[in-house]
């Protein structure tokens, strides 16, 4: 029992909180929802430490890259295969929708309206969002990729500098290993906020919710595991020859996290900690393209924008066009780059790509009720999507190989 409190087992104690919290919400309801103060202030420290984890993590990453060179090459290798993760999991995703048809034969009495405020996105607004005028606000705001912009130019300018910036390169190494002791300070408390969380998950929605629109939930969860298959693990093996066993003993771990808190940034720390310690991906890499994809890169975005865009329009019966259909991949890789790390944040979008593609959003309102359910799901891809393409990137830079793995 003593070793199971060591920290190399902290994901043991994480995965325990978590069976333990599925039991508590089928066994003690009231109390599950009670107690759920203790979940929200366990995401409270993780979403305390996700600026300055972002800020320590993409800064270590750049200016540990010593060829400017290699900055560019890497950068443009993170955001293009990004982008083609995404097209692919969007045609994976829309294939299993239009297979399943999960609006059709689904009726509800009384739908309720989609009530909450949101505006609609354009090209122009985003491009002018993720450039910050004030990036000490943009810190306090929590505004991620704005954060990364001012971060990497920072970093960037460390880089061109030289020895003259030395005093800056030291302190920003110095406060990364801070942060990181911080972290664990934090990361410490999660059995029992992981615990917490779904038991309150549990208790409010019960396993009854799946009979509502279950052949919708059914349709997204399929589309997740086929995208996981064909974007992400193919590829991965087709460059690395890397087993699915392996892949999924260090994947478990960060599994459980977006399991539970349903969101990208607060499964950050664990990621970047798992690629470099199970899978050992350089840091370097690493420190750059993790929090990168915590942002743009939203694989189980691509999967909830597909089959909401089918199940919508099947519901309504208004047969999506082909020039709807290509416009849906582009509208949901510019919304789901301006996608914030957060739980629920893609109810909000979802009704903007609604309204994007002149579909009736009124299905928001019972959507809501449950997203939780698909928002674990989705964001377990997202952070799947961001390891797989980190390990690609480093085995194409000759940086890392199956064989790094340290054996346990």
């Amino acid at each position: 029992m003593q070793r199971i409190f060591e920290k190399k087992y902290l994901f043991i104690r994480i995965a325990i909180g978590f069976v333990l919290g599925i039991f508590l919400g089928f066994l003690l309801p009231e109390f599950s929802i009670r107690t759920k103060v203790i979940g929200d202030i366990y995401l409270r420290l993780i979403k305390m430490m996700i600026v300055p984890i972002i800020f320590c993590a993409v800064a270590g990453g750049i200016i540990n890259i010593e060829n400017p060179k290699d900055l560019r090459r890497i950068g443009a290798k993170t955001v293009t295969l990004y982008v083609l993760m995404f097209i692919v999991s969007a045609v994976v995703s829309l294939g299993v929708a239009y297979t399943m048809r999960p609006g059709l034969g689904v009726v509800l009495d009384h739908p309720p309206a989609f009530e909450q405020e949101f505006t609609t996105p354009t090209v122009e607004g985003f491009l002018l969002n993720i450039f910050p005028d004030n990036p000490i606000a943009a810190m306090a705001s929590g505004d991620i990729l704005p954060v990364i912009i001012f971060t990497a130019l920072f970093s960037v300018a460390i880089i061109a500098v030289g020895r003259e910036a030395k005093p800056v390169r030291d302190f920003v190494n110095s406060l990364s290993t801070v942060s990181f002791k911080i972290l664990d300070y934090v990361m410490e408390v999660s059995p029992i906020g992981v615990m917490s969380l779904m038991a309150f998950s549990v208790a409010q929605y019960g396993a009854g919710i799946f009979t509502a629109l279950g052949k919708y939930i059914l349709t997204c969860y399929i589309a997740c595991v086929m995208t996981f298959f064909i974007a992400m693990y193919l590829p991965l093996y087709l460059q690395t020859r890397m087993k699915l066993s392996t892949l999924l003993k260090g994947l478990y771990k960060i599994w459980l996290v977006t399991l539970s808190t349903t969101s990208s940034a607060a499964a950050l720390p664990t990621s970047i900690r798992v690629s470099t310690e199970d899978f050992g991906a350089p840091e370097g890499i690493t420190n750059f393209t993790l929090p990168l994809g915590c942002t743009i890169n939203m694989c189980g975005g691509a999967c909830s924008f597909a089959c909401l865009a089918v199940f919508v329009s099947d519901f309504y019966n208004l047969p999506l066009t082909v020039f709807q259909i290509v416009m849906l991949v582009f509208v949901a890789t510019v919304l789901n780059m301006a996608a914030p790390g957060i739980p629920g944040g893609g109810i909000i979008l979802g009704a903007s790509f609604l309204s994007i593609l002149g579909l009736p959003f009124d299905l928001m309102g019972p959507i809501a009720a449950f997203y939780r359910l698909l928002d674990m799901a989705f964001t377990t891809m997202n952070v799947t999507g961001d390891i797989v393409a980190n390990l690609m990137i480093a085995k194409s830079e000759k940086e890392w190989s199956i064989e790094m793995i340290p054996q346990r």
